[in-house]
């Protein structure tokens, strides 16, 4: 008797295990949960098999058995996607779904520009987007979760390679009226004893941090935050400066005060944007279709007047 189920089912079962809650199920979906509720029901009544321990104050908990099949549903639903890649080696066509990571500092002014530019000129493909840390995009490409990352050259394994796009310089962001704001460049020297807001997140601290390590001195740390626009707003508060290497598209931070971006000297390590995927895989079709439109939409004179302004090639 053939399996009454489908692929999109196996997809709701996921979510739901992975979030432990058909509500964050459906609104990570955007799928109705009477829908998604269903979905499990019938997947338990063909497989004989529950799924989940169903507990009111905790929500969905995965049974012994219930995470064995999960793990086995992440691979079937794997090989359902090289099927499409699969097709489209064959026919040449760029299709299907391509999960791309990017860094969190700077996704919400990169990625979507790209998503939408790419899916308008490639109807049959479809990206996935995921923000996330150095440390998550470096974990989730090794087991097969990421097709590709876009992220800083920071601490790169060996395993994985880098392809850079653009360099992006340091900036000083101080508040509009902190002494050091009417400086057209400054020194890290400058900055001893200066309260600091540190972007607290794995491996952008750490270069950050290496600015002082190498004047030799260490920073007065007095905030730390690993949201970007907290951050900004933490600044332009003025409850110290901070490091960024992406400037906003204006220079107001997210409750409306005004920020100044001053670079510190010529010779400060930049960091890198770029490709990162794993080591020795050959790319699909639509993997290299979208490195290819990386490299047209993150060129150091397109990104800097209409993606992130400030730049430097």
């Amino acid at each position: 008797m053939p399996f009454r189920f489908t692929l999109r089912q196996l997809e709701y079962f996921v979510a739901v295990g992975k979030t432990g809650s058909i509500a964050a199920a459906s609104e990570k979906l955007n799928v109705s949960s009477p829908t998604i509720s269903a979905s499990i029901a019938q997947l338990e009544a063909e497989f004989a098999l529950p799924l989940f321990v169903r507990e009111h104050a905790k929500g969905l908990t995965l049974t012994k058995g219930g995470e064995r099949f999960l793990q086995r549903t992440e691979v079937i639903l794997k090989d359902a996607e090289n099927l499409s890649d699969l097709a489209g080696e064959i026919t040449g066509n760029i299709q299907g779904t391509l999960s791309v990571g990017c860094l969190v500092t700077f996704a919400q002014i990169v990625l979507p520009s790209l998503r939408r530019k790419f899916e308008d000129a490639h109807p049959t493909a479809r990206i996935e987007q995921r923000e996330l840390n150095q440390a998550d995009i470096f974990s989730q490409l090794r087991k097969g979760e990421l097709d590709v990352a876009l992220t800083y050259d920071l601490d790169i394994p060996p395993d994985l390679d880098f392809s850079p796009l653009v360099s992006l310089p340091p900036y000083i962001a101080v508040a509009e009226d902190h002494p050091l704001a009417k400086f057209k460049e400054i020194t890290i020297d400058a900055l001893r004893g200066e309260p600091m807001v540190l972007l607290d997140l794995p491996h952008s601290s750490e270069y950050f941090m290496s600015f002082f390590h190498e004047a030799g001195f260490k920073p007065n740390v007095t905030e730390r935050t690993k949201d970007m626009s907290i951050m900004r707003s933490l600044v332009a508060n003025g409850f110290g400066f901070s490091i960024a290497n992406v400037l906003p598209l204006n220079n107001l931070s997210p409750d409306g005060k005004v920020l100044r971006f001053i670079p510190l000297p010529a010779d400060a390590r930049p960091m890198l944007i770029g490709l990162l995927r794993p080591r020795n895989e050959t790319p699909t079709n639509t993997l290299q279709a979208f490195a290819d439109h990386c490299r047209e939409m993150i060129g150091p004179d397109l990104l800097a007047s209409e993606i992130i302004p400030g730049l430097t090639g």
